[in-house]
C-alpha cells in the first residue's frame, strides 16, 4: 500500500514538472556541445541560440550566441567574437526550425605565425591555409549534443531525491516496529 503511494507521488511530481518544462521550451534557449574529430586536430566546444530568432529563409538561420571553443591540449578559447564575419556570424541554420542541423563558423588560428584558417559547417571541419585560399590542408568530422534544460534535470533531482526519501523513511519505519 506504502508502495502504491510512493508511485503516485513521484508521479505527480513528474507530471508538474513536465508542465513546468514545457513552459520553459518557450524560453526558446537552446544550448549544443560540440566535439571537432579530425586526424590531428580535436577538441570540445559549447554554444547556444534563441531558437525564436530563425529567419523566414528556405534552410532558417539564427546567430550562435555564448560560442566557446577549445582545441585538446591547448590553452587558447575561441568565442563568436573569433568568427571572421562576425557580428552576423557565426549562425546555426536548420530545417522548419524544428531539426537541428549544424552550427557554421569559421576563425583564424590566434597565433600570429600560423596562416590557418578553421571552419566549421555542419558535420564537416575544415582546415585551410589562409595564404592560399581554398586550399584544404585536412578535415575532420563535427558532432553536436544537445545540452539538457536545467530544469529537466532539476526535475529528475527532485523526482529522485524524494523517491529516496520516502524510501529511507519507509525502512527507518520498519526497523522501529521490529
Amino acid at each position: 500500500m506504502k508502495f502504491i503511494s510512493q508511485i503516485v507521488l513521484a508521479g505527480s511530481l513528474a507530471l508538474g514538472l513536465a508542465s513546468v518544462d514545457m513552459k520553459s521550451v518557450s524560453a526558446a534557449i537552446i544550448n549544443y556541445a560540440f566535439t571537432v574529430d579530425s586526424p590531428t586536430k580535436k577538441g570540445q566546444g559549447f554554444f547556444s541560440f534563441d531558437d525564436s530568432s530563425f529567419s523566414n529563409d528556405s534552410i532558417p538561420e539564427a546567430i550562435a550566441t555564448s560560442v566557446s571553443f577549445k582545441f585538446d591540449g591547448e590553452s587558447i578559447i575561441y568565442t563568436e567574437e573569433n568568427d571572421i564575419n562576425y557580428p552576423d556570424f557565426p549562425i546555426v541554420y536548420s530545417i522548419n526550425q524544428t531539426s537541428f542541423l549544424g552550427l557554421e563558423y569559421t576563425f583564424n588560428d590566434i597565433n600570429p605565425e600560423s596562416f590557418i584558417t578553421y571552419e566549421i559547417v555542419g558535420n564537416n571541419f575544415t582546415v585551410l591555409s589562409s595564404t592560399s585560399p581554398n586550399t584544404e590542408l585536412f578535415s575532420g568530422q563535427v558532432s553536436y549534443q544537445k545540452v539538457p534544460e536545467p530544469t529537466t534535470i532539476g526535475g529528475v533531482l527532485l523526482v529522485c531525491g524524494v523517491v529516496g526519501i520516502l524510501k529511507v523513511k519507509g525502512t527507518s519505519i520498519k526497523k522501529v516496529k521490529a
